[in-house]
């Protein structure tokens, strides 16, 4: 049975339609992912579902019982009271429950006669009871383990609301939705405030939440895990697909060349059509069969292709070659009050690095970043940078370092002044800033455009080391990826903090690890760091299990250098073998999962076509004909059905082979 039925609903916002008969269902368990460009409509289709928002035309209907949470990008207001208390009074009921049995005992110690004392006892114990099991099905211990899991420390368990900063709100927020368990849950990037730690704890409990899903994330792995259908935005309309995000790019891809392919077979047609009819029309025999071309032609109904979408589009230019050393770190120290975030460090980026920084919020990531941008000073030690260095800073918060009196043009030429005013335009273009867009003045730009903004200012000046704090925050899903593309190729140095997993995967060469004021250096992507991590953690575990056995590292005296060489050669060579088993343990499943994605396009094709002839009601006149097209029809939709089905079974396995190996890729 459906929760949600979405039925023709169409949505307006002032001089534009944002989507227009858009229809589906959702089911029990349902999780889908809404992609799209900014402003396309994921955000006003999440409110819609929410209730927020009424459509303008069509209908959504819930089911009764039905209970909705919904995570909006930007918190205007929280629960009053204490973190933890008010988490616990978010379980549906409580506070009605606690409320029922408070009168009831006042009824009680007010009561007279034996009788009524009776009834009101016997209603305070059934009150006591519901509560009891209220209490057995939202216990304090999953109220404090997602706390913890969204970052927060006992300490601040009784910390009231109103001192937490935005984006701790958000996670305030975020905590109470999970810990209610609601039939269909509406995250709208949930990730955006999080740090990496409290990314992979969210990924890991929302793979084992048992309500539906609907979610709009930037991070393409975050995105890969927890949808199996997605609702794609595009400027032709809002389209279904079956499967996770990769398999919608795929499919899209296929579409994309089937219409192509159709659109030249057809332009192909009528230019011979054209031909025959310019060289026969005036020509008597041929005369008739001139005219019927004519009438084909008028009655032909032109293949329309997808509308190509505007993306952000760039490459980094070269930069001028660094010294060997990009910067350095000489016992540097840095503290804000009391809280002291890192103390002595000692840490060298060499040309080429390409270094992420994680750690939970609050560690002094942001902050270790500005020292090394020459934003602000240590409070100790000195910050050295290379020769010929010279550095672009991409802020988390743009407004700081962007004028809101300025328009667009004018900020982007600030950062590259002897470049023509041609040029920039060209460069704002790029960035989706064209024609009247470049005179518009920074202060109502949106998150996502002042983002657009800064990296445009990077491009018109790049440095040889590039230092980024959450450049991916306000960007769409297809803007993360073009950025993630341009700083692959780009030649210099690369520091970064992000809690995009796809981003850190795919271009970090280093992780550093920062928390409770220590970094640690890994080398590797982050799969390779967190294979490190629980590694770590599997050591821990059997360590606390054996206390009494002596630990090896300690009974001896450290390698000397050539052994040292010696384990890292054979480190790698261990490494070399694991991927190998993991590429043999991988390779059959993902070309089965080829081969069945390459039948469902094939049955998906072949469905479209059945049904294009079964909507023409001359088939049924043929009555050979139209039985076999309707038992093909039906073979092909049961067919497909069950290679769906096969198909989330298989990305199933492959998801727990790959969380069985993650880290040795």
């Amino acid at each position: 049975m459906s929760i949600v039925n979405v039925i023709n609903v169409t949505a307006l916002v002032p001089g534009r339609t944002l989507f227009q008969g858009v229809s589906f269902q959702m089911e029990p368990g349902d999780r889908i992912g809404l992609v799209g460009r900014n402003g396309s409509g994921k955000t006003t289709m999440l409110r819609l579902l929410s209730g927020q928002l009424a459509p303008d035309e069509g209908e959504i209907s819930i089911a009764r019982g039905i209970r909705v949470g919904y995570l909006p990008q930007d918190i205007q207001e929280v629960a009053q009271g204490s973190l933890l208390p008010s988490l616990l009074e978010s379980a549906p009921g409580r506070k009605e429950l606690e409320a029922k049995v408070k009168a009831l005992e006042q009824r009680l110690d007010e009561a007279s006669g034996e009788r009524e004392k009776a009834s009101i006892a016997a209603s305070l114990a059934e009150a006591h009871e519901k509560l009891s099991d209220l209490e057995a099905r939202f216990p304090r211990q999953l109220a404090e383990k997602i706390l913890v899991g969204l970052g927060f420390v006992e300490e601040e368990f009784n910390r009231p609301l109103s001192t937490l900063s935005g984006g701790w709100k958000m996670r305030a927020v975020l905590a109470s939705l999970l810990y209610q368990r609601p039939d269909l849950l509406l995250l709208d990037e949930p990730t955006n405030h999080l740090d990496l730690p409290s990314v992979r704890w969210l990924q890991e409990f929302l793979q084992d939440f048992k309500g539906a899903l609907v979610l709009v994330s930037h991070d393409r792995d975050f995105l890969n895990r927890q949808a199996r259908r997605i609702i794609a935005f595009h400027p032709e309309g809002v389209r279904l697909y079956n499967g996770n995000y990769d398999f919608y790019l795929k499919a899209r891809e296929e579409e994309e060349r089937i219409l192509e392919a159709k659109a030249r077979n057809q332009e192909q047609k009528v230019k011979e059509a054209q031909r025959f009819i310019d060289r026969f029309k005036a020509k008597a025999s041929k005369a008739r069969q001139a005219q019927s071309k004519i009438k084909l032609l008028k009655k032909m109904e032109l293949v329309k292709t997808f509308k190509k979408e505007k993306d952000i589009h760039f490459t980094f230019p070269p930069v001028e070659r660094s010294g060997r050393v990009a910067i350095a770190l000489e016992c540097v120290s840095k503290a804000f009050g009391e809280k002291v975030l890192f103390d002595n460090l000692n840490l060298t980026v060499l040309r080429g690095d390409r270094v992420a920084v994680v750690g939970p919020n609050g560690a002094g990531k942001t902050t270790l970043l500005k020292i090394m941008a020459g934003e602000i000073g240590p409070d100790h030690g000195k910050v050295k940078w290379g020769h010929n260095i010279t550095i672009s800073y991409f802020s988390q918060h743009h407004s700081d370092l962007l004028d809101p009196h300025k328009t667009v043009l004018q900020e982007v030429h600030g950062s590259g002044p002897d470049h023509s005013v041609g040029y920039i335009r060209n460069v704002c273009g790029a960035f989706l800033f064209s024609g009247a867009d470049v005179e518009k003045p920074i202060s109502v730009l949106s998150g996502g455009e002042k983002a657009r903004v800064m990296l445009a200012k990077i491009l018109v000046s790049p440095g040889n080391l590039m230092i980024m704090d959450e450049p991916t925050n306000h960007l769409d899903i297809v803007s993360s990826e073009i950025l993630i593309d341009a700083l692959s190729n780009y030649q210099g140095t690369l520091l970064f903090v992000s809690h995009n997993q796809s981003f850190i995967n795919r271009l970090a060469t280093k992780i550093w690890d920062l928390k409770n004021g220590v970094l640690v250096e890994y080398p590797g992507n982050l799969t390779e760091y967190l294979d490190h991590c629980r590694h770590a953690e599997g050591q821990k575990q059997v360590r606390d299990q054996n206390p009494e056995k002596p630990r090896l590292e300690n009974a001896l005296p450290g390698p000397g250098p050539s052994r040292r060489r010696k384990n890292k050669k054979e480190q790698r060579e261990e490494r070399a073998r694991q991927r190998q088993r993991i590429r043999e343990a991988l390779e059959p499943i993902t070309r089965e999962i080829q081969e069945v994605e390459d039948e469902i396009s094939r049955l998906e094709r072949k469905e479209q076509e059945l049904e294009g002839e079964l909507s023409n009601p001359g088939i049924f006149k043929d009555s050979q004909r139209a039985p076999q097209v309707v038992a093909e029809y039906n073979e092909a939709k049961k067919r497909l059905e069950e290679l769906l089905n096969r198909w989330e079974e298989l990305h199933l396995k492959l998801q727990q082979t790959k969380e069985k190996f993650e880290g040795q890729l």
